[in-house]
């Protein structure tokens, strides 16, 4: 019992810590933007681009998430020449993605920006930030496959490592090219840049130091043969649809927010950071649900994945309710030190109660997110997230019209509980027996 809770605990805490520090990249950008001379359009802008950037980096995120899968069962049945293969996969594709999105990152940009509303100032400053940061994806890409790759070999402790040198990277780079260099808020993205390829150079160092006995399995010409090829993207098909739902239901809520004026931008874009960090500490123990789940079925080991199951949605409960604590109590102390501005703080006690809510409402999509994509079981992902989209709308536009920007709040939460109503109907309660057995 107490061994199963350390192992959880191994690999979630970690997790955890680097998890923080992706929104903590996001929080740093909008700090600095909130202290420029442009302030509340600095926030806005840095919303819009952030946004851009996430639906980018999260088309992408099938890379992270079908590599992690596909490596803890591959480690669960000790076949340390199908691990390798993965990484080589993974990799293939992570260089070939970003290469595409910088041939095509004009028609990017204007597609993305003509989605999104704002002042004039606003976009201005947005497409700065975009032109800047946009050289920072092959680093980005190529971080989703090795990350994924280290947490499916059930070490969340490099990721960690390489996440806060890279956000300590940032946050001194970002701040001297701002403010030190005058470059306003392509500083900010510039800063970005440096750190992302940073991080990317600390990984394959450890690489080097974890796993260079490896080296004899590495075989570009057999992992991408045409049947390995077809398995890892037949495992990745769902999850880059259900990311993509996913995507287009976090884009929608900024450009919905950006219709109701720049001050309605810029508070929803400081609530939605309240919304990434419980998001990010939630993932934390749904990336350890990735690695035991993946490693208990590669092992065939149903008494253990039935005890991870149990125990994993405690702690995720645990972490729910802690969240609420802490949201109702400090909230106001959490958004003045992004930005002190009174209209926005005023504003967005209006709108905290929302934020309140997502954390009881999210633990379970989250968690079970995480065990479906340890067993790669990723159709019922799909599925659930496509209908609960759908209802995500429905929301919306049903009830815009009289309750303003409530109705983005009102959809976007009642979107994260019809997700976790759907999957844990899907998955039968979290049935092991039928997880393990991919018959769900």
């Amino acid at each position: 019992m107490q061994q199963m809770n350390r192992r959880i605990l191994r690999l979630a805490i970690p997790n955890i810590i680097s998890n923080i520090t992706i929104p903590i990249l996001g929080m740093v950008d909008t700090a600095i933007a909130g202290r420029l001379e442009s302030g509340t359009s600095a926030i806005g802008a840095i919303g819009m681009g952030t946004a851009i950037f996430n639906m980018i980096y999260w088309l992408c995120g099938f890379l992270r998430m079908g590599t992690s899968g596909v490596t803890a069962q591959a480690y669960g049945a000790r076949d340390l020449r199908e691990c390798t293969g993965i990484l080589v996969r993974s990799m293939s594709v992570a260089v070939s993605l970003a290469v595409l999105l910088l041939i095509f990152q004009g028609p990017i940009g204007r597609l993305s920006f003509t989605i999104m509303a704002g002042s004039g100032e606003v976009h201005r400053m947005a497409v700065d930030y975009f032109r800047a940061r946009i050289w920072a994806a092959p680093a980005s890409i190529s971080l989703f496959a090795i990350h994924g790759w280290f947490i499916g070999m059930q070490n969340s402790r490099t990721p960690m490592t390489v996440s806060i040198i890279s956000n300590v990277v940032n946050v001194v780079f970002s701040w001297l090219f701002a403010f030190r260099f005058d470059m306003g808020i392509a500083g900010v993205a510039w800063g970005t840049v440096v750190a992302q390829y940073t991080g990317v150079a600390v990984s394959w160092i450890f690489w080097g130091v974890y796993y260079g006995r490896l080296r004899r399995y590495v075989s570009l010409k057999d992992s991408i043969r045409l049947k390995s090829m077809t398995r890892f993207f037949h495992i990745n098909k769902d999850i880059f649809l259900r990311t993509l739902c996913l995507v287009v239901a976090y884009t929608f809520f900024t450009a919905a927010s950006s219709r109701f004026g720049d001050t309605v931008l810029a508070t929803n874009t400081l609530l939605m950071q309240l919304f990434t960090l419980f998001s990010y500490m939630s993932d934390g123990f749904a990336y350890a649900a990735e690695s035991l789940a993946g490693r208990y079925i590669g092992a065939g080991n149903r008494r253990l994945l039935r005890d991870a199951i149990r125990k994993l949605f405690v702690w995720s409960l645990v972490i729910a309710v802690a969240y609420v604590l802490v949201y109702l109590v400090g909230w106001r102390g959490i958004l003045s030190i992004f930005n002190p501005d009174a209209n926005v703080l005023a504003m967005a006690r209006h709108y905290i109660w929302w934020v309140i809510a997502i954390p009881l409402v999210g633990c379970v999509p989250f968690l079970v997110d995480g065990i479906l994509l340890g067993a790669t079981n990723t159709k019922v992902l799909r599925n659930t997230v496509a209908i609960s989209m759908a209802g995500y709308f429905v929301l919306y536009y049903s009830t815009v019209g009289t309750v303003g920007n409530n109705a983005v709040w009102l959809a976007f939460v009642g979107f994260i509980a019809l997700r976790g109503i759907l999957l844990m109907i899907a998955t039968h309660n979290l049935n092991a027996d039928r997880l393990m057995s991919g018959k769900l």
